[in-house]
């Protein structure tokens, strides 16, 4: 009997190696500005052609500024890392959405929205946060550059097969909260390494009644406690959520993919290497206090008495403290992990007829030019507008502090993005993990409060 992950990875075995190790072949490449360069450089010196330069896709995320983007890229190393991406993608003949393509945007938001992510798959991209993907049903990780090189070169990769994990989350989730919670929930109970060496299947009806962006958010974040990726099960949801997109198979192709997707899923019997189930009811709204994506806490619970002195210490923060009624500064609200317009939708509607305080910067960034046009097509950039908050152009943008938008030391923001390192979104920085609708709340009322005495 077999697992889901187990199903894709036999389909893509190519050879085991003595000792253990197989090569899998890889159906999707998605590479960006960061860590492509010295894949291309890499292979420039070996002379060594793409092998298969149909599989990828390329697009510009990481470094790209959020404001005025058919200007020139201000910043000479992030203009740097984008022309040579461009220029790469034109001397190799790859499929590029550069800045100001109608397709641009974050490359795990592209690549669903566009139908490229397709349930059965293998993905890989150098970038942690490839884990994304695995809400279709595909087996979707992170790689370095060298193995970027490496798929560039083979469409292959030599792997170990990780051991495989599932965590169960049954019933109904109360008001206010949403899939960022049930996945900062989860973090909180196994840590940042709980998952350590596993890919994790998420399972149980609390899961399958979620949308495919709230699916996406989940699996996103798997990274976030160690493990190698995450993947559910695809069904109807997923079917159609593909159905129609520009790279989903057309007519009786479409038909014959779903026949074949329906068959993914873990046998009744399959094992588990590792096991987990949590009850949906026992969920909260959730906020991180510390400086890993694992020290989280119910929104109203007070920060552990046995918590990191030194993560307390960089955040100017104190064991047995409450967060709610800390005042902020910033609120961010995009990153791969909650820019999709499901997200702007909740933001909106909870903050029509409302102000953000005088006080708070509030930053809502895109995560595709395909969201940033549906924001502007459903009126959202009015309500947004009104209440004060600022919608950006698409890009990565105050999630990591690689381009512009940057938190300045001391300052507190609360960020529905997926990590909360020191230092993460500026030197000096402190960031709050939590969902769109409780960033959205903390801009309204200037400090952290809990959403659902709002709602």
């Amino acid at each position: 009997m077999k697992t889901l992950f187990d199903k894709i990875w036999d389909a893509h075995v190519v050879k085991t190696i003595p000792g253990g190790r197989e090569v899998i072949y890889i159906d999707r490449h998605f590479i960006h500005e960061v860590t492509s360069p010295q894949a291309f450089a890499g292979l420039k010196k070996r002379n060594i052609s793409i092998y298969r330069k149909d599989k990828v896709i390329a697009t510009a995320d990481h470094n790209v500024p959020t404001k005025n983007q058919h200007l020139p890229i201000k910043d000479p190393l992030s203009k740097l890392q984008v022309d040579t991406l461009t220029q790469n993608c034109l001397e190799n003949d790859i499929t590029y959405f550069g800045l100001g393509h109608e397709k641009n945007g974050i490359v795990h938001v592209i690549g669903p929205e566009l139908g490229i992510t397709k349930p059965g798959m293998t993905i890989v991209c150098g970038d942690s946060h490839t884990s994304t993907h695995g809400a279709f049903g595909s087996i979707a990780f992170g790689i370095g550059t060298s193995e970027v090189e490496m798929v560039m070169a083979s469409q292959c990769l030599i792997l170990n097969k990780p051991k495989k994990m599932r965590i169960t989350v049954n019933g109904q989730l109360s008001k206010g909260v949403s899939s960022k919670d049930i996945v900062l929930y989860i973090i909180s109970k196994l840590t940042v390494n709980g998952a350590t060496g596993y890919f994790v299947e998420y399972a149980g009806s609390t899961i399958k009644s979620l949308s495919m962006e709230e699916r996406m958010t989940i699996c996103n974040m798997s990274i976030e406690m160690g493990a190698r990726g995450g993947l559910i099960a695809p069904d109807e949801t997923t079917f159609n959520y593909i159905k129609g997109k520009e790279y989903a198979p057309k007519g009786e192709k479409f038909d014959e993919a779903v026949a074949y997707w329906k068959t993914l899923a873990s046998d009744v019997d399959a094992v588990f290497d590792h096991e987990y189930a949590f009850d949906a009811s026992d969920i909260s709204p959730m906020i991180t206090y510390g400086t890993n994506p694992g020290q989280g806490i119910k929104i109203n619970d007070f920060i552990p008495e046995k918590a990191n002195t030194k993560s307390l210490t960089y955040m100017g923060l104190e064991n047995k403290q409450s967060l709610i009624g800390k005042k902020i500064q910033h609120v961010f609200i995009g990153s791969c992990t909650n820019s999709r317009i499901e997200d702007f939708r909740i933001v909106a509607n909870f903050i029509k007829g409302k102000r953000k305080a005088d006080h708070i910067s509030a930053l809502i960034v895109p995560g595709s030019k395909q969201v940033e046009n549906q924001v502007k097509k459903e009126g959202l950039d009015k309500i947004l507008e009104e209440a004060g908050f600022e919608l950006r152009e698409p890009g990565c943008s105050a999630c990591l502090a690689m381009n512009e938008d940057k938190i300045s030391k001391g300052e507190y923001c609360v960020s529905t993005s997926n990590r909360n390192f020191e230092g993460r979104q500026g030197p000096g920085s402190r960031t709050l993990l939590a969902s769109p609708l409780t960033a959205a709340a903390a801009a309204v009322y200037g400090e952290i409060v809990d959403v659902r005495e709002y709602i």
